[in-house]
């Protein structure tokens, strides 16, 4: 997939409202990163969520600060994720080799922006 193809994708979800789901197959997506949130210090952590071989996917919150630890290893993301994104493989953010399985991110909009 080329890069102005991918634009226009973009485009064509942000203007239809459509759900973005990434996935790690999808190598294009590494180009937009910045749309899934960032890295946060283990200062911010909000909530731990431990990752199990038997764990499928996670439920969080925008602009939650999630740290995730499976076995010894562990990394900390910030849920900033665009409004119009509502899942995507976490393998995407995490450092390689962080699972061992394909692991979903389900993220509730973030309250700030909901209306009253």
């Amino acid at each position: 997939m080329n890069t102005k193809r991918l634009y226009f994708q973009l485009i064509a979800v942000v203007f239809t409202g459509a759900t973005m789901v990434a996935s790690a197959q999808d190598k294009t997506a590494n180009n937009h990163i910045e749309l899934l949130g960032e890295p946060a210090p283990v200062s911010a952590v909000q909530r731990t969520i431990v990752i199990t071989p038997e764990t499928k996917y996670v439920s969080v919150t925008g602009g939650e600060v999630v740290k995730f630890v499976a076995g010894d290893k562990s990394f900390v993301w910030h849920f900033d994720v665009a409004l119009t994104v509502s899942a995507f493989d976490l393998n995407l953010v995490a450092p390689a080799n962080m699972f061992n399985q394909k692991m979903i991110a389900y993220v509730t909009p973030d309250p700030i922006y909901r209306n009253p």
